[in-house]
């Protein structure tokens, strides 16, 4: 370690010593400006201030939302609700992976090495070919050895592959006839249910099994203690991924929803419709994993760039700056006060008339771009399902949240801030400024998720004076 040191510091003189273009004035570094990229299906809200809070009449008398004036900074929006189809992409990859995984260790645990062809895309020839990508030291760069060496090489203290390298290159055997090899085969076996857990032929997969693992810094403890080593603020979670489609049983007694339970979130003709039975943790790491997609995509392919900022889900005020498209103290994202159009259609996705579901043309859930988006170009900002933010709920919080980018994020409080009203919902719950909450270990048919991202900058305001 001190050779390193003293190899740095000797690198630092000499750079140093080196010609420079500054002429010794301070004109900074990197001076190359910083041209933002409009996420993929994203809206740029524009930040600024705006009445949270009811300004109608409480019919409820929950009192809860009083009118409060509060400003928000910029930020990206998911134009849409988070798809089955998106969310099928994250339990996909979280697929894949395991399976890597579990053959890399089964294959680092027999010894077995991988075949050179089967490195360049080639289908596999024996679970070697998908043992980890640094298993063999002398063929990494100095960079990766030392982190071999030092990091990947001896884990966790609860897992010891923690940041090893898998090998992405080699596909993936589906078909059980092809299987390479015996250890092969008992990897991939494990990852399905058994034969007496099975019925009609049908080769399940656990579910169980799909877990996604991320780590993230918990800033506001870290930054309220006095003291503390940093690593003390590190949190690691550990989430099982796969949505729990019973919720279209346990959500109705007495009810025949088993079409929906069987292929709502699968089957392709659903694929563009919201996801449901979505818990907050769930929500929280799908977050985590786009973040994690976007920058492994930007290491690899786009040398030079900087990382993309972490998607994260909605604060309650960002969420409801973004419902009301720009309209100041309106009843819904449309406007209102009524949720009908001039050609007397409904607006939205929800129990009109007394509970008549079939009345806005939809039983369930529709399409995540249907209806017409708001001021924002947000589709269903009201109706269809509602949606997850990351606040939590406290009745009194606006009595005391600031006035700037307000949010209450307390990780004991278990109830989470739900808004929007949903399909099996009446109109109240539809209006921008109806609070509700649900608990994060909680799933539901009719509540799903769009996230954000942090616009970089501060130019950008939404009612700022235009030149």
């Amino acid at each position: 370690m001190k050779k390193f040191i003293a190899y740095t510091s000797i690198l630092a003189l000499l750079i140093g010593c080196g010609k420079s273009s500054d002429k010794g004035e301070l004109v900074g570094i990197n001076g190359g400006k910083w041209h933002p990229e409009k996420p993929f299906g994203m809206a740029l809200i524009p930040g600024g201030a705006f009445i949270m809070g009811k300004s109608d009449a409480d019919l409820a008398n929950v009192e809860d939302a009083p009118t409060k004036t509060v400003t928000v900074r910029s930020f990206y929006m998911d134009e849409t609700e988070i798809t089955n189809s998106e969310y099928r992409q994250f339990v996909e990859w979280v697929k894949d992976s395991t399976m890597r995984v579990r053959l890399a260790i089964m294959a680092d645990m027999s010894g077995q090495t991988a075949d050179p062809g089967a490195a360049k895309g080639k289908n596999a020839g024996s679970i070697g070919d998908f043992a980890f990508n640094d298993s063999d030291p002398e063929k990494m760069t100095a960079y990766d050895k030392y982190m071999y060496d030092n990091y990947y090489s001896i884990g966790t203290a609860d897992d010891q592959y923690a940041g090893r390298k898998l090998n992405r290159k080699v596909k993936l055997i589906k078909d059980t006839k092809l299987y390479p090899d015996a250890d092969y085969t008992e990897v991939m076996d494990s990852m399905y249910l058994p034969i007496e857990a099975s019925y009609n032929g049908l080769r399940t997969i656990d579910v169980d099994k799909l877990k996604f693992r991320y780590s993230w810094m918990d800033i506001q403890a870290a930054a309220k203690a006095k003291v503390g080593n940093r690593k003390n603020f590190i949190r690691t979670e550990e989430v099982k991924v796969y949505p729990d489609t019973t919720v279209w049983i346990k959500d109705y007694a007495y009810s025949y929803n088993e079409p929906m339970h069987n292929d709502y979130f699968w089957h392709k003709a659903y694929g563009d419709y919201p996801v449901v039975g979505v818990k907050w943790t769930q929500a929280k790491a799908f977050c985590a994993w786009r973040t994690l997609n976007k920058n492994t995509y930007i290491k690899s392919k786009k040398k030079g760039r900087d990382l993309i900022n972490s998607f994260r889900l909605p604060t309650e005020a960002e969420w409801e700056y973004s419902a009301r498209g720009g309209l100041e103290s309106a009843t819904y994202p449309w406007g209102g006060p009524y949720t009908k159009n001039d050609r007397g259609c409904f607006l939205a996705n929800f129990k009109p008339n007394r509970g008549d579901y079939a009345a806005d043309e939809a039983l369930y859930t529709v399409e995540a771009k249907s209806y017409e988006p708001n001021g924002y170009n947000l589709y269903n900002m009201a109706g269809n399902v509602s949606e997850w933010t990351d606040s939590s709920y406290d009745p009194n919080a606006y009595e005391y949240v600031s006035s700037m980018n307000p949010n209450v994020q307390d990780y004991k409080n278990q109830r989470k801030v739900v808004r929007g009203g949903s399909w099996k919902d009446v109109a109240y719950f539809l209006q921008v400024s109806t609070r509700d909450h649900e608990y994060a270990d909680s799933a539901r048919s009719y509540i799903g998720f769009r996230t954000v991202q942090d616009y970089m900058g501060l130019q950008t305001t939404g009612n700022g004076k235009k030149k």
